[in-house]
């Protein structure tokens, strides 16, 4: 058994839209061989630190994000081309800074 965690920057909007889309996350084998860990990102999983925008761009300028990001893992070629519903959606080009 085994836990993922990860610390990243995404809009609070983004997060939203990840969790009321039910899209399976594949991390793969990230836990090891035949780990294959997937699954719906639910309310309560993903935990805001903190919304202070010097905070936040201190935390960007030193590319202090770690850890899994859920986004990099969407099994989705149309997730930034979807809008779900929200014909005024125009969320940020990528929630995880590469």
């Amino acid at each position: 058994m085994g836990s993922l965690e990860g610390i990243f920057v995404a809009d609070p909007e983004e997060v939203k839209r990840l969790i009321n889309s039910q899209k399976e996350i594949y991390f793969g084998e990230v836990l090891g061989k035949h780990s294959e860990i997937s699954g719906v990102i639910t309310e309560g999983e993903i935990t805001m630190v903190s919304d202070d925008l010097a905070f936040v761009k201190l935390f960007e300028d030193h590319d202090l994000s770690s850890g899994y990001c859920p986004f990099d893992y969407i099994e989705d070629d149309d997730w930034e081309d979807d809008d779900y519903g929200d014909d005024d959606y125009e969320g940020p080009e990528g929630p995880c800074p590469a």
